[in-house]
Formats: structure tokens, C-alpha cells, sequence
């Protein structure tokens, strides 16, 4: 059985990068991390560190371990708050991941109902993209991820609940009539993240061309701003031409190019109070 507080040592190491500064963390002397450390390789019967010139780093164990364990505390952590919160030892606090275009359209309706409704309850609000909120998620740090996936997204990890919010359109946004998407073969593209990259060079390929990327940004004022000044066209969803939209700019939908928006929470229900009631803020909250 590993050592959980030698499993908080080692996590500390690997995001410090030093005995030293993992020490000053959690407040242990040098000497008694070290002596953690050497307990947890005597566990595990692996070498976790090793010396790199004047310091430490760890070994290819060491980093394996160190990624399970902070997913792991990450989750013993976030079931003592879950805890805390059914038993009613604290008012309680709700943490939310979202994307940006969520966030400057239904996240801020949905924690004006909560706080509404429940006046004690702290909503703590983090920007990220959906590969992000999703480890947030998984580590505990976070109670709620507000995400997106297309149809080609490829599927989630294991042991986390995803509850469908509502289908959002893509737009083909450009300086001039938009057409269709297969009239721009020849034209200058402007991408966003990853995920929606990824998107938008699906849809090319089906289209029957290979966009010509120029640019890559995730900012929704820049890029409709490039779009106006005539510099390439690109796709953005709905949510993101509700936060923002460029008077300059045209849009045209593009068919069976949704892409879906889902809260992700971490196992089936029953959830806990907290994060049931902003569920149900989301819920009440949504475009349309």
C-alpha cells in the first residue's frame, strides 16, 4: 500500500523541481523529504530520482508515478470537500472549467441563478480549453467541466460522466459572401485551438481541399478582426459570434458541423449537492 503523504512528496518534487522548494511547500525539512523519498522507492521498489548535476530530477518511474499519484490526491481531495459539503460542515464552494465563448455567454447567467438560489455557495470560475478542464476535472481540482467534442473528437477517458447542454452550429465567417465551404479551396484559412483545428481540417478534407492555414489564434476578437481586414477566412460556432461579433464580418452555417457542449462530471450520480445545483444552473442558463 503506498504512503500518501509520500505520495504528496513526490508530487510536490515533481511540480517544484527541487527538495528544497518541495520542502518550503509543505512545510518539512529538507532531510524529511529526502527520507520520504527514499521510503517511497523502498515501496515501490523503483528508483523515483536521480542527480542531475547540482540537483535532482526524476527518473522515467519516478514522473510515471508522480502523474498517477497527483490524479489520485487530486481525487481524495475533492471527495473529503464532496464530503464536507453532504454532511454540512461548510456553506460549500462549486469549481467550473470552461472554454472562453462559454464563458462570455451562458456560464455568467448560469452563476447569476446559482448565487441566487443559493446565496452561500462560492462558484470559482477557470478559463481553459477542453483538454485542460478535463485533467482539471480529473484531478480533483475542479468539480464541473464545461467542454466541447465534435463527432471526430476522439472519445473520452474512462470514469467520467458527460451530460449533453445543447448542439452548437459552426459559421464559415468571411469579408464578403461566404458561399460554401468548397468555393474557398484556393482561399487563406485562419484556425483556432486544437480541437477546432482538427475540426475545420475534417470538414475541408470532405469538402475536397486541404485549407491554406496562414494564422492560428484563439482569440475571437483578433481573428474576426484578420477576417475583416480581408486576410483569410476561418469557422467559428455560434457561442463565439454571440460573445463577439464583428459588424465587418459575413457568416453562413455550415451543415453537419456542430459541434456538442457537454457539462463533465467525474462518476455517476448522485452528485453532490453543490455540484447538482450548478447543474441545474447550467441547465437553466442555456443559448436559445
Amino acid at each position: 500500500m503506498l504512503d500518501v503523504a509520500r505520495l504528496r512528496v513526490l508530487v510536490a518534487v515533481a511540480r517544484k523541481g527541487s527538495l528544497t522548494a518541495a520542502a518550503k511547500e509543505l512545510h518539512y525539512s529538507q532531510p524529511s523529504v529526502s527520507h520520504h523519498l527514499a521510503r517511497l522507492e523502498a515501496e515501490t521498489g523503483a528508483r523515483l530520482i536521480q542527480r542531475a548535476g547540482r540537483g535532482i530530477r526524476l527518473t522515467e518511474a519516478g514522473r510515471l508515478l508522480a502523474e498517477r499519484a497527483a490524479d489520485i490526491l487530486g481525487r481524495l481531495d475533492a471527495t473529503a470537500e464532496e464530503l464536507a459539503a453532504h454532511v454540512g460542515l461548510r456553506s460549500g464552494r462549486v469549481r467550473l472549467a470552461g472554454f472562453p465563448s462559454a464563458l462570455g455567454t451562458f456560464i455568467p447567467k448560469a452563476a447569476r441563478v446559482l448565487s441566487g438560489e443559493h446565496p452561500d455557495l462560492r462558484l470559482h470560475l477557470t478559463e481553459t480549453e477542453p483538454p485542460e478542464a478535463l485533467r482539471l476535472l480529473r484531478a480533483g481540482r475542479v468539480d464541473v467541466a464545461v467542454i466541447f467534442r465534435y463527432d471526430d473528437t476522439a472519445p473520452e477517458d474512462g470514469g467520467l460522466h458527460l451530460i449533453h447542454l445543447f448542439d452548437d452550429p459552426s459559421y464559415l465567417v468571411s469579408s464578403g459572401p461566404a458561399g460554401e465551404l468548397a468555393d474557398h479551396a484556393e482561399s487563406w484559412w485562419i484556425a483556432g485551438c486544437d480541437r477546432c483545428r482538427s475540426h475545420l481540417l475534417d470538414l475541408c478534407e470532405k469538402a475536397g481541399f486541404e485549407p491554406r492555414i496562414s494564422f492560428t489564434s484563439d482569440d475571437i476578437v483578433a481573428v474576426q478582426a484578420l477576417v475583416a481586414a480581408g486576410l483569410g477566412l476561418t469557422m467559428l460556432p455560434g457561442l463565439a459570434l454571440s460573445a463577439h461579433r464583428n459588424p465587418e464580418v459575413e457568416v453562413a452555417e455550415v451543415p453537419g458541423s456542430s459541434r456538442h457542449v457537454y457539462a463533465a462530471v467525474y462518476g455517476e450520480p448522485p452528485h453532490p449537492p453543490a455540484t447538482e445545483a450548478l447543474l441545474q444552473s447550467l441547465r437553466q442558463s442555456l443559448p436559445g
